[in-house]
């Protein structure tokens, strides 16, 4: 029992740092729109654009090679990515006004259109 227990204490730590079998990520490579400095902000960042457009990571980029240009999707994204920017850089306040879900709503194609709001049921 003694060697479990002193067993565990050592690989807790491991998997706190692993996440799930993958090495931290290491200083950004590639940048070329994004304005950050380590990895751990691109990361959180990446995240918010697969929400924001309900895709995984390999719909912009190559699948164990994040840097790679070479998915055209990428470019699309870096474009989409300074057109937000030049947006909010029009509103003085300095607040983000404009993202990806603003348009996207969580699909790969924008919304052209709000969506329709059902129809209230008859006698209200």
């Amino acid at each position: 029992m003694r060697f479990f227990a002193a067993s565990l204490l050592l690989v807790l730590p491991l998997c706190a740092q692993d996440k799930g079998g993958r090495r931290p990520p290491g200083p950004p490579t590639n940048l070329k729109v994004l304005k950050v400095a380590t990895g751990p902000e691109v990361i959180q960042i990446m995240r918010t654009y697969t929400a924001a457009l309900g895709v995984k990571c390999d719909h912009c980029h190559v699948q164990g090679n994040f840097a790679s240009d070479d998915n055209p999707k990428k470019e699309i994204a870096r474009h989409m990515i300074a057109m937000s920017t030049n947006i909010n850089t029009n509103f003085l306040d300095g607040k983000v006004h404009v993202t990806c879900f603003t348009c996207h709503r969580g699909d790969v194609e924008p919304k052209l259109a709000p969506e329709a709001k059902p129809a209230a049921p008859p006698g209200l």
